[in-house]
């Protein structure tokens, strides 16, 4: 029950792994606190790593009202935690647990579960001034959990509905960016903003999307010794419009490969963005001045005020 990350290894035994300290705030801007073993440790943890505001994803299939229904039990807990959690810097004030605002939709993987009363669930959870995102929404064609073209409808008709609430999107696409892209163009590009969650894909494919003003986010991938692709990638995304995510309980980055992933994590990936965008030499300012915008991106596209179709509902 403290601040600190664990790798278990093949034999058994199990080692502290140090962790970056950023000195500055990290924002997760994609994590699902309701499938974590411990949902107010994580949030604690969490804010003992600097980690001032997590984006929470829910399903309106899966996780029905289980993310509103338990947030603040989480919340209340994970301030009592963190005030038993040791200080990384001797002196320094308590740790603070982060803001959470919720991302609420329908996964592609779940299109085939839309009908009428899910619409009707999505658009009264909406109105929850907690939300502050459409999300995760859109196309998945790796898996066939959901036929395409019900993917499809519902990514569609979720666009809709989030022009209509005033708030963002955040989109999860996989092996489907044209049909993605084509069915964005057709909806017209939420003027409250487009989230590319968890980027995956290449330097090539991206470029398009920020022409057409998109955040992206990198998660845990960014770190695999595989990601070549992913890291050339985040070259192209302005620093404007640059976030850093987990995705937790999924994507966990290096070096805590193999251990379930929490937003205290990001702070790896943080600091995986760091290198790769500045070199390893950089200067620490120069460091916190990138990460300083990173946070800043986050908290302007999915920490705004409740939108006048919230209140309206309220």
């Amino acid at each position: 029950m403290d601040e600190h990350f664990r790798k278990t290894k093949k034999n058994g035994s199990v080692q502290l792994v140090n962790a970056p300290h950023l000195l500055t705030p990290i924002a997760d801007t994609h994590a699902h606190l309701q499938l974590l073993e411990d949902p107010s440790l994580a949030l604690a943890r969490a804010g003992a790593h600097e980690v001032a505001f997590v984006e929470t994803i829910a399903d309106v299939v899966e996780d029905g009202l289980v993310t509103f229904q338990e947030l603040e039990g989480w919340m209340d807990a994970a301030q009592l935690l963190v005030r038993q959690m040791g200080s990384l810097c001797c002196g320094q004030a308590p740790y603070q647990v982060p803001c959470v605002r919720i991302a609420c939709g329908v996964h592609p993987h779940n299109a085939k579960d839309w009908t009428d009363s899910v619409e009707e669930r999505l658009v009264c959870l909406l109105h929850d001034p907690r939300v502050s995102a459409v999300g995760e929404i859109g196309l998945d064609y790796h898996y066939d959990f959901s036929p395409v073209e019900d993917q499809k409808r519902v990514f569609a008709r979720q666009l809709i509905l989030a022009q209509r609430a005033q708030l963002p999107v955040a989109l999860h696409v996989r092996e489907a960016f044209d049909d993605a892209y084509q069915i964005m163009e057709d909806a017209g590009w939420n003027p409250a903003g487009v989230l590319l969650h968890c980027y995956t894909s290449d330097a090539e494919e991206v470029q398009r999307w920020v022409q057409a003003g998109c955040f992206v986010a990198f998660g845990g991938a960014l770190t695999f010794a595989r990601s070549d692709a992913i890291r050339e990638a985040i070259h192209e995304v302005p620093r404007d419009r640059l976030l850093l995510e987990t995705d937790a309980p999924f994507m966990t980055p290096v070096p805590l490969r193999g251990e379930q992933c929490e937003p205290a994590q990001v702070v790896f990936t943080a600091e995986r963005a760091c290198q790769e965008l500045l070199g390893e030499d950089a200067a620490q300012g120069v460091c916190v001045s990138l990460l300083q915008r990173t946070y800043e991106n986050a908290l302007s596209l999915l920490d705004r005020a409740p939108t006048s179709w919230q209140k309206e509902g309220a």
